[in-house]
């Protein structure tokens, strides 16, 4: 079971991509962020006609996320359970196999000392109280998406660059480390264990050119789902498309039926 993560910043501006890389690459699961869109104008029928089954949780102009799957999807669940009053679309949660999925699109917090990165702390709280509710269910669970989180050094070209930026603020990172250490695992550094891999590039300053990136997007496995693993890697070929995401996709391969 191949399952794929991509903010895909827009699906209707990219569809030609994510079509052509769809047909290329041929997932079996793959998570969406940042459609950008509501449910009605989001393209499900070219989805379907690649053998999808979609769900969505949109929102007008920003935000939103989607699962598509090749085999059903059931137990659908819209935003975090543990966040009922939070007004943005950026979590949606099934079940496909015996498999826990969520598509994830944490807040960008910037600039920090301001509202914003308060909801992105809280945001990771109630994110962190539904990780351990998930993971009273004792099956696999794998938490993918775009987490605006740089968790260490090695993943960031110039560390000192981004000191001020929320995504690698010592409590952004501290937020991070929670999860994992409630039994969560970054499944991209179970195979990939030498820095600078990016998920991100900016469209500013030739950063896609110069590999001057970021490695935001992860997934984050529990221990049975850990324990179905047997790769992640990401897929660069995106990114340098015309009209690409500035992100680019995150694979992971798991063993199930």
């Amino acid at each position: 079971m191949k399952a794929a993560s991509w903010n895909i910043n827009s699906i209707r501006a990219r569809l030609p991509n994510v079509l052509e890389w769809l047909s290329n690459v041929d997932p079996d699961i793959v998570l969406f962020q940042e459609i950008k869109c509501m449910e009605d104008q989001f393209p499900r029928v070219e989805f379907e006609n690649l053998g999808y089954n979609v769900v969505i949780n949109g929102q007008k102009s920003y935000n939103g996320v989607a699962i598509l799957s090749k085999t059903p999807i059931k137990n659908v669940q819209f935003n975090l359970p543990t966040f009922p009053e939070d007004q943005q679309s950026r979590y949606l949660e099934a079940t496909i196999g015996d498999v826990v999925y969520a598509s994830i699109y944490l807040p960008n917090g910037n600039p920090i000392n301001t509202e914003k990165y308060l909801y992105k702390l809280e945001w990771m709280k109630k994110l962190k109280d539904h990780s351990i509710n998930l993971l009273r269910n004792e099956i696999p669970v794998v938490l993918g998406g775009d987490f605006n989180i740089i968790p260490g050094d090695a993943d960031v070209h110039d560390p000192a660059l981004w000191l001020s930026d929320a995504l690698c603020q010592p409590a952004t990172r501290k937020s991070f480390r929670e999860i994992l250490y409630l039994g969560y695992t970054d499944a991209f550094r179970i195979y990939n264990k030498a820095p600078n891999r990016y998920t991100f590039w900016d469209y500013q300053g030739g950063a896609w050119q110069k590999d001057h990136g970021v490695r935001i997007d992860h997934f984050l496995l529990s221990p049975q789902a850990a324990d179905l693993c047997s790769g992640c890697w990401i897929d660069t070929a995106p990114r340098g498309k015309a009209k690409a995401s500035d992100h680019t996709p995150v694979i992971i391969d798991l063993n199930n039926n």
